[in-house]
Order: structure tokens, then C-alpha cells, then sequence
């Protein structure tokens, strides 16, 4: 049958529209949610996070650490890769060389830096030798982060890849869509579904970067579901359609706002405090999100066991004159026009971001700040914010916030772009040894020492700024039921889901 937009539906296919296309499904180098998220799915990890971000044997059934510098992982027999290929030690030994050996460019390399060699013990046993203790290395071999790739996978793998995972690589047109099928000969099996239903058999990730084209897709049925892509005010409009249903839940990502610490502007922290200041994030969260969000004070989730608690870092509640006194101290009097600060923010074209920044843009005013917006589509925006040709940019951590080795990867000194996501080139001494600290302890009551010690710090350097936790909404045409939305918003749910 053919739908509005011209598409042929297959029994068993459904249209699941993103934002933007991935940046690379080379699950090595993609770094963006949607490489991530549609990655996840033809890839598998070594370990999985469960719903409280502990890691579970997946790949690896089982793993050791004889000493703090060896790492000893066993894995699953009988995994087999998309093109027949058996999945051994050696495919994962190359895997986790290339992220460091130069063979990709790219910023997870970071994650690896503390390790020294990799090898295949036997067909089964991989043997990584660590330079120094680095406990965040099981969270950086997890699902979503890493996938095993098949040994001697080049610089251009993610335009064909190859994985293992539940679904196998068809087609990718960029900006247009990308095509994956179920794998039959999956590992991990597949879930019962109800008599008289179809498990999902192929998915075409549809590339639509308007929020108000993704809506009427929705609900004229040329589109199935949308994760995490409308606005909160569309979401509840969607709701009332009769051939719509809207899954919600408590997510993990983060929505957060970076400042480039090297502009002479915004240099001084007190800058960044007057900021904060001058934002009202709640009248936001009420606003857009409808009070689908809750307000932020850290990159981790909430409940997480390195988290800080609010008590424990400073805060900037709404106070525009103290904003006006931050300002003043750092040497920005009100002129004329009572503008004290010219500011840029970039941002995606990403409908709620770009809502999400007009608002702070009248707020930032009634301090003496003028912020201009500038929008780009994501792979323009993406480009910019990794070179360091920003003033402030806002974004969402997805996935990589689970584990705190966030803060390495967001704010060590040696996590600048290719190496890291350091984009706003922060930099402090004390930060770098709490986070060499952390990772080299297996004590988790003095790692979360370290960790609040470090978030501590943040809160008052204000590199960037937490801005709150979006739930969760995904929203899916009736035709699709087991949908049961992931706390990281990745696209896990597929897997199991059906179609009548």
C-alpha cells in the first residue's frame, strides 16, 4: 500500500523519523545521538546498561580484573556478524586498537588513552593491558558507545556497516533516510509476539528537521513513530488523535548549554554566573516542556550514584540583579541602550532547541545581555562546535551522561576535539587529578568523592550549564504496540516491538 508521501509499506516495515541524518554508523567514530541511537541497533557492545546505568554481560558474558591494570573479558560463542562471520577475541582486540592506533579519527579515543595493549588470549578471551587503573573503561565498551566491528574495518566502514547487532545495515542516503533490516540469525534471539501480530521487520529512519512536518507525518500515517522529535505543545496536541498513542517516561539525557572559556567575553567566570543568573529555567521547563523536564544541576541523571546533590553545589536561582552585580565586577557596565554584552548562540535547527534559546534570549535581555541566535542544520552546527567556533552552543548528552566518565570526556584537559568532547576548551588542574583519581579506584564510595568533589568545582567554573532532563515521549501510530521507551532514548525498543 502506498502512503501520502509515496512510500511502498511492506508488512512488517515501519517509518520512524529522526531529526538529522548520523553523522557516521561507524559506531567508532559517531559521536551524535542519531549515529548513536540507529548504531545501537546493528551494533553490539561488550556490556549493557540496565534501567539504574549498571553494566550487564552482553558481548562479554563474563569479565575480570586479576589486577588493576588487566582487563580479562569472555565472550559469547556463536555471535555471528551480518555477513556470516564468525564475532571472536581478535575482532574485538581490533576494534579497541583502532580507536586508538590513528586507524579512525576519532573523539572516543579519549576513553581509551589509559590502555596500553589489546590481545586475543584465545578465540574467545580478549586480554586488554591498561597503562594506568581506569575503571570507566567497562562504561566506554558499552551499548550505544561501542560496537565491535569485524577486523580490518577501514576509515569508510560507516558508509557499509557491518555489525552483529539485532538489525543489519540496508541503505543510507544523507539527509534522506536510513534502511535497516531484521537480523534473523540474532545471538540474543527475539521476543514472543502476540498471535495475529508481526514482529518489525525493516525500519526506515526517515531524515525530517522540522518539528511541525514530523507532527502531520504522525498523523496522517505516513510515519509510525518519533522519538524525542516534536515539541512538548505538539506532543500534547498529537495526543487527541485517534490513530496516535504517546508513550512517556523518565529519561537520562541531559539538555545543556557550553560556553567557549577562550572568547574574551566570556572567559571571566563571573560571565557565566550572571548568565546562569539571568536565566529562569523553570519558567522554560513550564513553558516548552509543558513540566516534562526536571531542572538540572549536574551532567548525570538523577539517582545516579556519582551524582551530587543539590545541597552540595552552588546554585543560580533566577536573579537578574545579581546577574547586573556579576556583570558589573567583570568589567561590563551598562551603556547607553543598557546592553552590557553581545553574545552568540549557535544551535541546531532542532525545534525545541531553537524555542528553548528565543526564550533565554528575552531573558538574557532584562540583564543587559543581547544573545543573537544562530541556527544550522546539524551536520554545519556539529562541525562548528567541534572546532571551537562558538561563543555558547546548546545541546542534549545522550548515553554518554550514564557514567561519570562524562566529565572526562566533557571537561578534561586532555579531551580536547579529536580527543574528547571538550569543545568549550575548559581547563583546571584540580579537575584533571580528581578525574585520574576516579578512574583509578575500584573503591566506588571515594570514586563518588572525587566525582562530587569535581562537580563541585563545575558549579562554581560554570563551564557549561545543566539545564534539565527531558522525559521521555515517544509517539507511535497504533499499528505499532510493545513500545517500551529507554531511559538513555535510544531506539532499543524496536527490537522487541510489533505491528499488527
Amino acid at each position: 500500500m502506498t502512503g501520502c508521501r509515496g512510500r511502498v509499506e511492506e508488512p512488517g516495515s515501519v517509518v520512524v523519523i529522526i531529526e538529522s541524518s548520523p553523522n557516521n554508523l561507524d559506531l567508532r567514530v559517531g559521536a551524535d545521538a542519531q549515529s548513536e541511537r540507529v548504531g545501537g541497533l546493528i551494533f553490539d557492545a561488550l556490556v549493557k546498561k540496565d534501567e539504574h546505568y549498571e553494566l550487564q554481560p552482553w558481548l562479554a558474558k563474563s569479565w575480570e580484573q586479576p589486577d588493576p591494570l588487566t582487563w580479562v573479558f569472555h565472550l559469547r560463542d556463536g555471535v555471528r556478524f551480518h555477513d556470516g562471520r564468525p564475532l571472536e577475541a581478535e575482532d574485538v582486540a581490533y576494534t579497541m586498537r583502532s580507536l586508538i592506533d590513528g586507524s579512525v579519527v576519532t573523539a572516543k579515543g579519549g576513553g581509551f588513552a589509559a590502555v596500553d595493549t589489546v590481545e586475543a588470549r584465545d578465540r574467545l578471551t580478549v586480554v586488554v593491558h591498561m597503562k594506568r587503573p581506569d575503571e570507566g573503561l567497562l562504561f566506554n565498551v558499552s551499548d550505544g558507545l561501542f560496537g565491535v566491528v569485524p577486523r580490518g574495518s577501514g576509515r569508510d566502514f560507516g558508509l557499509h556497516p557491518v555489525g552483529s547487532g539485532a538489525f543489519r545495515f540496508v541503505s543510507a542516503v544523507q539527509d534522506k533516510e536510513v534502511i535497516v533490516a531484521r537480523n534473523h540469525e540474532y545471538w540474543a534471539g527475539m521476543q514472543e509476539v502476540p498471535a495475529g501480530a508481526q514482529r518489525i521487520e525493516r525500519v526506515r529512519f526517515e531524515v525530517v528537521p522540522d518539528a511541525i512536518t514530523s507532527a502531520l507525518e504522525l498523523k496522517k500515517g505516513s510515519a509510525d513513530v518519533a522519538s524525542n522529535v516534536v515539541t512538548l505543545d505538539m506532543v500534547h496536541a498529537l495526543e487527541s488523535a485517534p490513530n496516535l498513542k504517546v508513550e512517556s517516561g523518565i529519561g537520562s539525557p541531559v539538555v545543556y548549554v557550553t560556553f567557549n572559556v577562550t572568547d574574551p567575553l566570556l572567559k571571566d567566570k563571573r560571565v557565566r554566573q550572571a548568565i546562569a543568573c539571568a536565566m529562569d529555567r523553570q519558567a522554560i521547563v513550564d513553558a516548552i516542556w509543558r513540566g516534562q523536564a526536571r531542572l538540572a544541576d549536574t551532567l548525570l541523571p538523577e539517582g545516579h550514584w556519582a551524582a551530587a546533590t543539590d545541597a552540595e553545589l552552588a546554585q543560580y536561582p533566577h536573579d537578574v540583579a545579581r546577574a547586573q552585580r556579576l556583570l558589573e565586577e567583570a568589567g561590563f557596565p551598562a551603556g547607553k541602550d543598557g546592553v552590557r554584552l553581545r553574545l552568540t548562540i549557535k544551535t541546531s535547527t532542532d525545534e525545541t532547541t531553537r524555542l528553548m534559546v528565543t526564550v533565554l534570549q528575552q531573558q538574557l535581555r532584562a540583564a543587559g545581555i543581547r544573545l543573537e541566535i544562530r541556527s544550522a542544520e546539524f551536520g554545519t552546527f556539529y562541525a562548528d562546535v567541534t572546532k571551537g567556533a562558538f561563543q555558547m552552543y546548546a545541546l542534549r548528552w545522550i548515553g554518554s551522561n550514564e557514567d561519570p566518565d562524562i566529565f572526562r570526556y566533557a571537561y578534561a584537559s586532555t579531551s580536547f576535539p579529536p580527543k574528547g568532547g571538550n569543545r568549550g576548551r575548559y581547563s583546571n588542574g584540580r579537575v584533571d587529578a580528581l578525574l585520574t583519581e576516579a578512574a583509578a579506584s575500584s573503591d566506588r564510595a571515594a570514586r563518588r568523592a572525587d566525582y562530587v568533589e569535581v562537580q563541585k568545582i563545575l558549579a562554581e567554573d560554570l563551564p557549561g550549564i545543566p539545564m534539565w532532563y527531558p522525559n521521555n515521549e515517544v509517539i507511535h501510530t497504533r499499528r505499532v504496540e510493545g513500545v517500551v521507551p529507554r531511559g538513555a532514548g535510544s531506539f532499543d525498543f524496536l527490537r522487541d516491538a510489533w505491528v499488527r
